[in-house]
């Protein structure tokens, strides 16, 4: 088949991209602009365009599109009026899924971390699985991967509802904690999407959840009450078939764990800082479990993962100053983000975060401040509006006015610099947000340098 990618370039299209040309199909697409990414497309074969145009687009190539893609995007248009299919990125992945097993993982938060802690461990076990990430793994690899086992790991976005495109073998949970309320308009219906997730894995598939989540924990009891197979784990005791997770936090710069399920206990030691990453790499144990394989083979196989890109990722170190890059963006993640940097240092935690989406800025600016104000310095940019356009008295200062740490400077640059004439030896410096902020850790690089 020939495929056609508007936005091909974006985390998730570009995955999508790698796995359709790795299957033997042809691809094209377009973004905006020139990148990294659109060469490494070109290398694999990809004819890639910089610039929407109508041009770009085959008469006989199925469009694949993005939610961020508008109705007025000049590919949109064209492949409108001759009639083409077009489809959402999300069926694109589930038609490259094929009949492989699908582990799909869904959650406000933690989705990129555990689905490549999956992949990884099974690439470990020897099962050598297709994955479709959002993030390069450890190494520079890519997130989308073409294996030859039978399982494909994949990230199940919740933030527009496709996820519902996906017929998962196992279902892993992280949380669900209401986000993206600018496409669901309500709590009740972010949390009914969830249900509806778990309605959509197939028959004797297996839902795992994190019970430290209300949320998570809400759709595990609703699964179990529809007599559905569901798996549990968290630091608290909970009923059913739940796994204990036991942290060693004196190990610096890693993370111990002790999973107990049942009368059996498996120790391995995760490779990365903080708890978080503990409960997502039980999350993914869980999962390779089910697939079949010896659980402290499992165990061991995830003490192989080295992270991912984004995601407390150390991006230098000048004078004992550590640069860290993060994608955290919402309440809770910040939160989680700046209690894994205090684990790692003793002297003072400095951030430059930026909003994303003018929606969530606003939905929680107080929370966002509360949590901002775990770290010793912070500055908070300009939001970046990704699929948005600007909300008339919504910016970085609304998150500020709530805090007692925080100070606004709309120019990232110029906080970056800023940021870095602050900090001295023994400190970290933490970039975090899901837009273009991850460009100001070379800026902070080099102005320590200087």
């Amino acid at each position: 088949m020939k495929f056609h990618l508007i936005g091909v370039g974006g985390a998730g299209m570009n995955v999508v991209a790698r796995l359709l040309t790795a299957e033997g199909h042809t691809v094209s697409g377009s973004d905006r602009e020139e990148s990294v990414v659109l060469e490494q497309l070109r290398e694999l074969g990809v004819a890639t365009s910089v610039g929407h145009n109508a041009l770009n687009v085959p008469s006989d190539a199925v469009v694949v599109r993005s939610s961020a893609i508008k109705p007025d995007n000049p590919e949109m248009i064209i492949a409108v009026e001759r009639g083409q299919e077009i489809w959402h990125r999300s069926q694109a992945l589930a038609y490259a899924a094929g009949d492989r097993d699908f582990i799909a993982v869904a959650g406000a938060h933690g989705k990129t971390s555990t689905s490549a802690m999956i992949a990884v461990a099974l690439g470990e076990l020897g099962a050598d699985p297709s994955r479709a990430i959002g993030g390069h793994l450890a190494g520079a690899q890519p997130g989308g991967y073409l294996g030859i086992g039978s399982a494909m790991v994949a990230e199940a976005d919740e933030s527009d509802g496709s996820f519902l495109n996906y017929s998962p073998r196992i279902a892993v949970v992280t949380n669900v904690e209401p986000d993206h309320l600018d496409h669901y308009g309500s709590t009740e219906k972010f949390q009914q999407a969830f249900v509806d997730f778990a309605n959509k894995i197939v028959p004797g598939g297996l839902l795992i959840c994190c019970t430290d989540d209300p949320g998570a924990r809400w759709l595990a009891d609703i699964a179990r009450e529809a007599g559905r197979r569901v798996a549990t784990y968290g630091t608290r005791p909970y009923p059913g078939d739940h796994t204990l997770v036991i942290f060693d936090t004196n190990y610096r710069g890693k993370t111990q764990i002790g999973a107990q399920r049942a009368s059996q206990t498996v120790n391995f030691v995760l490779p990365v800082p903080g708890e978080h990453m503990g409960l997502n790499a039980v999350g993914a144990w869980l999962a390779c479990c089910d697939l079949g394989y010896e659980p402290q083979a499992c165990g061991h196989a995830l003490e192989s993962f080295r992270g991912t890109g984004r995601r407390f990722e150390v991006r230098g170190e000048v004078d004992g100053i550590r640069v860290i890059d993060d994608y955290a963006h919402h309440p809770t993640e910040v939160e989680a983000t700046l209690h894994t940097a205090r684990s790692i240092t003793s002297e003072r935690v400095h951030v430059i975060f930026q909003p994303h989406l003018y929606s969530r800025t606003k939905n929680f600016a107080s929370a966002f401040a509360q949590a901002l104000d775990l770290a010793d310095d912070v500055i908070v940019t300009s939001v970046y509006a990704a699929r948005e356009v600007p909300t008339d008295g919504v910016e970085g200062d609304a998150i500020v006015e709530l805090s007692s740490k925080a100070s606004y400077e709309p120019d990232m640059s110029v906080a970056a610099r800023l940021i870095a004439q602050r900090a001295k030896p023994g400190d970290v410096i933490l970039t975090m947000g899901a837009g273009n902020i991850t460009r100001m850790a070379a800026v902070i690089i080099d102005e320590l340098n200087s």
